[in-house]
């Protein structure tokens, strides 16, 4: 497995921070966040997401939260070279 540093939470402080990683051989995201809260994770389940879709987050995942300012980077299908901080 390969992965690249995309960035971190900017002026983090040492320890615990958002990050996030291009595994470069299938494109997957690698996030490192704080998990979302129990009413983040109820509100997403009373959303859904498509008809006959359970709600339900199974054993094997997690929900995340993504801080807005860590969008920045995350790729896009129109980067070359991403700016990498």
């Amino acid at each position: 497995m390969a992965l690249r540093f995309l960035g971190i939470w900017p002026n983090t402080p040492d320890n615990g921070s958002p990050t996030i990683w291009l595994e470069e051989e299938t494109g997957d995201l690698i996030i490192q966040s704080w998990f979302a809260d129990e009413a983040t994770i109820k509100k997403a389940q009373e959303v859904g997401s498509i008809p006959g879709h359970t709600t339900d987050v199974p054993p094997h995942e997690g929900v995340f939260r993504l801080p807005q300012n860590m969008i920045q980077f995350i790729p896009r299908p129109d980067d070359e070279d991403p700016d990498v901080s």
